[in-house]
């Protein structure tokens, strides 16, 4: 999600010219740096494009709100998001569970998989419970730790291990055996 030529001390430093006197080319910076990043776990959260942007949108408005009271306790990217992630759920909450098939197949491969098995994951993916599809995408895709996510979501490091054992399980229940489309499988 990050740029990697983009670290934590480039953060602080942009959100305080930022705060310091509401600097575009600041604010400019730490969003190329993580929007690209954020629309793709967005549309991820929510099965596609459908509301990703305006979800998108809704963090940054909020972050920047509540940039000033920030404590740099995890890093700027655990943080946007920890807000991406709550706009997803109000989202969620006002909207049926229907994906968009057109839109799952918009995803990039995951590599090793052709383009019918990739969606075929991510429709997979979508039709996970709230709970379950989190900690899967957080974990297996964002690369985030039991511990990161169980403060992320505000839930206990073994509920998060459960959730993502009950993902994986249930993705490979539905996808076919054969199908090439393989989960990856960390501690």
């Amino acid at each position: 999600m990050n740029n990697p030529n983009h670290n934590a001390l480039d953060d602080r430093a942009l959100a305080a010219r930022f705060l310091e006197g509401r600097d575009e080319a600041s604010f400019r910076t730490l969003y190329r740096a993580y929007t690209p990043g954020l629309l793709l776990f967005a549309r991820r959260l929510l099965g596609g494009d459908q509301d990703a942007e305006d979800v998108l949108q809704e963090t940054w408005i909020r972050a920047m709100r509540r940039l000033e009271s920030f404590r740099w306790e995890s890093s700027l990217r655990t943080w946007l998001c920890a807000i991406l992630l709550n706009c997803c759920r109000e989202v969620r909450r006002n909207r049926s569970p229907q994906a968009d098939p057109e839109a799952v197949s918009q995803f990039p491969s995951p590599p090793g998989l052709g383009p019918a098995e990739a969606s075929q994951l991510e429709r997979s993916v979508h039709s996970l419970p709230d709970g379950c599809r989190e900690v899967l995408v957080l974990h297996d895709i964002e690369g985030y730790t039991h511990e990161e996510i169980s403060s992320l979501l505000a839930i206990a490091v073994g509920t998060s291990k459960s959730q993502l054992s009950r993902a994986r399980q249930t993705l490979r229940a539905q996808l076919e055996p054969g199908s090439g489309a393989a989960v990856r499988r960390n501690p």
